[in-house]
C-alpha cells in the first residue's frame, strides 16, 4: 500500500523530548516567577533602600530566562535525537530481519543480545515466527515434490502400458485393462487423499458432537473382513467418549489408525485393540497394534506425508499412499487434539489421540 512520507520516528521522538523538556523548563521558570519575584517590591528603592526593585530583577531575570530556554532547546534536540536512535535501533535490526524475508530469506535470525525487555521479546517472537514460517514453507515444498512424484508414478505406468499395449495388439487385453484399473484406482485414492489432507489443514467443516466410541465400532466394522483375512484379532473397548468435530473426518481418521495397525502386522495371530475413553476435559482414542518392531528414530517421521519406512512398506493391494498417518495428523491438529506415537517393545505401535471433551 502506498502511503504518504511523514516525520519518521526518531524526529517524532526528538521532538517530544524537545517538547517535554521546554514544557518542564517553562514551568520552572514561571514557578520561579510567580512565587519569587511576587515578594519583591515594586518601588524605585527596592527592599530597604539597598535590594533592587522588582522592575530591575525582571529585566535580569528574563534574558537568563530566555537564555536558558535556548541551551534547554537545543538540549532537548540534541539528547532527543541520541535517546531516540538508540531506543530504536533494535527496531532497525527486525527491520532489517523483516526485509530479508520478505525478500526470500527465512533463514535469517535476530538473536539480539542483552536482558529481556519489549523489543527482546519482540526480537525472539519475530525469530520464531521466522522459524516456524521456514520449517512449514519447507515442510510445503517436500510434500508438493513428493505429490508431484507419487501422481507421476501411475501416470508413467499407465503410459507404458499403453506403449506396450499399442506395440504389441496380441497382447492379453484383460491383463492389460486390469493394471489400467489398478493403477487408476491408486491414482483416484492418491488425490482423494490429497484433497482431504488440504480440507483437515484448512479446518472449514460444520462441528457436531461426536462419540469416539462410536466411530471406532463403525471403523472396526468396516474393516472387520480386513482383519479376518489376515487373521488379527480386532477389539474396541472402552466407554463412550465425546469431542466436536466433524463426523466424516474423525471416521477416517480412526479408519486409518485402524487399518494403519492391520496392514502393519504380524503375518499372523497379530491383534489391534482400539479403547475409547474420557480423562477429566479430554476424550482418548488409542490404537495399539503388535507387528514387527519399530526403529525409534523412525517413529517422528511416520506422520510426514509419503514418508514410509523400509519396515513398514507394503507391496500388496493394502500397500497405501502414504498419507494415512499423515491425514491422521492434519485431523487430530484441526480439531485441537494431540497425536502421540510410541513404539512398543515388543513391536507394533501405541498411537494415542487426545481430543478436547464435550459433555
Amino acid at each position: 500500500m502506498n502511503r504518504r512520507s511523514g516525520l519518521s520516528a526518531r524526529l517524532k521522538l526528538t521532538l517530544s523530548y524537545a517538547g517535554l523538556v521546554l514544557v518542564t523548563g517553562a514551568v520552572l521558570l514561571a514557578v520561579v516567577w510567580l512565587f519569587l519575584l511576587r515578594y519583591v517590591p515594586d518601588n524605585s528603592q527596592g527592599l530597604l533602600g539597598v535590594s533592587p526593585n522588582r522592575f530591575l530583577l525582571s529585566r535580569i531575570f528574563g534574558r537568563a530566562a530566555a537564555v536558558a530556554m535556548a541551551v534547554l532547546l537545543v538540549f532537548g534536540l540534541a539528547g532527543g535525537w541520541i535517546l531516540a536512535g538508540r531506543m530504536l535501533a533494535p527496531l532497525a535490526q527486525i527491520t532489517s530481519a523483516a526485509r530479508r524475508a520478505g525478500h526470500g530469506s527465512l533463514s535469517h535470525r535476530i538473536r539480539m543480545e542483552g536482558r529481556r525487555d519489549e523489543f527482546r521479546e519482540l526480537a525472539d517472537a519475530f525469530d520464531t515466527m521466522l522459524e516456524q514460517l521456514e520449517s512449514h514453507v519447507g515442510e510445503q515444498q517436500r510434500f508438493a515434490a513428493n505429490a508431484s512424484h507419487e501422481l507421476r508414478t501411475p501416470l508413467a505406468i499407465s503410459q507404458t502400458l499403453l506403449d506396450l499395449a499399442r506395440k504389441d495388439p496380441t497382447r492379453n487385453q484383460d491383463e492389460l485393462f486390469a493394471r489400467l484399473r489398478a493403477v487408476n484406482t491408486r491414482a483416484i485414492d492418491l488425490t482423494e487423499a490429497l484433497l482431504l489432507l488440504s480440507r483437515s489443514d484448512r479446518g472449514n467443516f460444520v462441528r457436531e458432537s461426536v462419540d469416539l466410541s462410536l466411530v471406532a465400532e463403525e471403523a472396526a466394522e468396516t474393516l472387520l473382513s480386513l482383519a479376518e483375512q489376515r487373521g488379527i484379532a480386532l477389539d474396541v473397548t472402552g466407554a463412550a467418549a465425546r469431542t466436536s468435530g466433524s463426523a466424516e473426518l474423525l471416521l477416517r481418521m480412526v479408519t486409518n489408525l485402524v487399518q494403519n495397525a492391520l496392514v502393519h502386522n504380524l503375518p499372523a495371530g497379530g491383534a489391534v485393540t482400539v479403547h475409547t475413553e474420557r480423562q477429566q476435559d479430554t476424550s482418548v482414542l488409542r490404537v495399539e497394534n503388535t507387528g514387527p518392531p519399530v526403529p525409534p528414530d523412525l517413529v517422528p517421521t511416520l506422520t510426514e506425508p509419503f514418508q514410509r519406512g523400509t519396515e513398514r512398506v507394503r507391496t500388496d493391494e493394502h500397500a497405501g499412499v502414504g498419507l494415512g498417518l499423515a491425514i491422521v495428523h492434519s485431523v487430530v491438529r484441526a480439531h485441537d487434539g494431540t497425536l502421540d506415537l510410541v513404539a512398543r517393545p515388543a513391536g507394533g505401535l501405541v498411537v494415542t489421540v487426545r481430543l478436547p471433551g464435550t459433555p
